[in-house]
């Protein structure tokens, strides 16, 4: 499995999460580049993803949706902070309502994904920061540990052997 380790900080208000991949910095970031490859491992398997607005440049928005086992579909955006291809992406991570506009009653998070080159591969870590505990626990209570190491190993199969 990729997912090398979580590490839930309640003092910091973070959770980092540390994959490893035997694939080049590049091949990996394509998979956050692309919205086709974005798609494949977004999200649970259950609940797989569709991007319809991917603009990776600072200011740019991501928009998606991710269909569930019984066909409701939950939205979510991206708003892009910094891209530094092909190492590092920052972007404020929220959750939308169903026009796909921004849902204010729910938290959102700031979350950072740098990639490096490790030990012949690629180590992707991805932190993302809170603004409260209850914010926090909110989303923990919601499975965003689970799914996000579900949507993670994911990747694995989508990179050269």
């Amino acid at each position: 499995m990729s997912v090398t380790s979580v590490d839930k900080d309640l003092d910091h208000l973070t959770l980092t999460l540390v994959a490893d991949f035997g694939a080049p910095v590049e091949q990996v970031w394509q998979l956050w580049a692309d919205p086709r490859q974005l798609e494949r491992w977004w999200g649970p398997p259950s609940y797989p993803a569709t991007v319809e607005e991917h603009d990776l440049t600072p200011g740019g928005e991501v928009r998606y949706f991710m269909t569930g086992p019984e066909g409701e579909k939950y939205r979510g955006w991206w708003r892009v902070t910094t891209v530094t291809p092909p190492e590092l992406l920052q972007f404020t991570d929220g959750f939308a309502d169903e026009d796909g506009k921004p849902a204010d009653s729910m938290p959102t998070m700031s979350v950072r994904v740098r990639l490096t080159a490790h030990e012949g591969g690629t180590r992707m870590e991805m932190r993302s920061a809170f603004d409260s505990r209850e914010q926090m626990d909110q989303l923990m209570t919601m499975g965003m540990e689970e799914g996000l190491q579900q949507a993670v190993a994911q990747i694995d199969a989508l990179l050269p052997a």
